[in-house]
């Protein structure tokens, strides 16, 4: 009897074993799928795929591509009557996860109001809109929210601390403007940072068209923010761009979205001035009235590079 109590008291203990290992094994396997995020290794001899920036040559506004992993994106569309849709198609993208909208001035929206027929006649896909709270309602602000309801988009609004979901390789986090404030016009602009995983330092700040006290006021809240790749505030103008935000960002490259001959002046002299300052050399900071249509690649380990 105790050499049978002993044998049945093995046995318990190898299934109780058996069992310690197989929810160990699973509850490692789970932990690694949490915490893994994406890895950017892929099997065979394959590189890993960048995120691609692209600055679009929209004339005096400002849209910016995202792609990445086949998916599509866009941070504002520019001005009207610049033709973004037939430039989308000839790239051949025909669906867009999202379209943030930074502000609802119609050199950053305008190019959504002439989306609605492409998306009715099924040449163009939106998944969903995205705003920010900006108060100062226009007749074109307005028009946006009208045509989004007509084509059927959720229309979700943006706030310090949201994210957004693209791709699993990137965060797109949101810092400008907090919820607890009330802002108009320029100041309103949805600032994101785009960043690759924790451990890269590849990272892209785009800025709408935010103005100096609204970079004063995200310095206070984010004291510790910088970016590889900057989005030059309002196409270059000397009310954007201080020197303290500039330099706390401290960018590689720079990025401004303006047109050829604009009747403002974009970008002044003293911006650029400041940009080369920051950057360390003036064929870092790019522009679309010079360069056309810009193209970065955000390259885990690498960081970004032009292309």
């Amino acid at each position: 009897m105790k050499d049978l109590l002993m044998v049945s008291y093995r046995n318990a203990n190898g299934w109780v074993f058996f069992w310690v290992f197989i929810c160990g094994l699973a509850w490692s396997v789970a932990l690694g799928i949490l915490f893994s995020g994406c890895t950017y290794e892929s099997s065979g001899s394959a590189d890993p795929e960048p995120v691609r920036v692209t600055f679009l040559d929209v004339g005096q506004g400002l849209a910016v591509l995202l792609e990445n992993g086949g998916r599509f994106a866009l941070y504002d569309t520019g001005p009207d009557s610049v033709g973004v849709v037939d430039s989308l198609l000839a790239r051949g993208i025909d669906s867009l996860s999202w379209i943030l909208l930074s502000h609802g001035h119609r050199d950053h929206v305008g190019g959504f109001l002439e989306m609605g027929a492409a998306v009715m006649a099924g040449r163009l896909h939106i998944g969903r809109l995205l705003v920010g709270p900006d108060t100062a309602s226009t007749a074109i602000s307005d028009s946006v929210l009208v045509l989004a309801r007509r084509l059927g988009l959720r229309v979700d609004t943006l706030v310090r601390g949201d994210s957004v979901w693209f791709s699993d390789c990137l965060n797109l986090s949101v810092q400008w403007p907090p919820e607890y404030g009330r802002f108009g016009e320029n100041r309103a602009s949805v600032v994101m940072k785009v960043s690759l995983d924790q451990e890269s330092e590849a990272s892209l700040l785009l800025t709408g068209d935010l103005d100096s006290l609204g970079e004063r006021l995200l310095l206070e809240l984010s004291p510790k923010l910088s970016a590889e790749l900057l989005q030059v505030g309002h196409h270059g103008s000397s009310g954007s761009s201080t020197l303290p935000f500039l330099s706390q960002v401290s960018p590689r490259f720079a990025a401004v979205s303006v047109g050829k001959g604009n009747r403002y002046g974009h970008p002044t002299a003293e911006v650029l001035r400041k940009l080369e300052l920051v950057t360390g050399d003036s064929s870092s900071v790019f522009r679309t009235d010079l360069h056309g249509s810009i193209a970065f690649e955000m390259w885990p380990n690498v960081g970004v590079i032009t292309r």
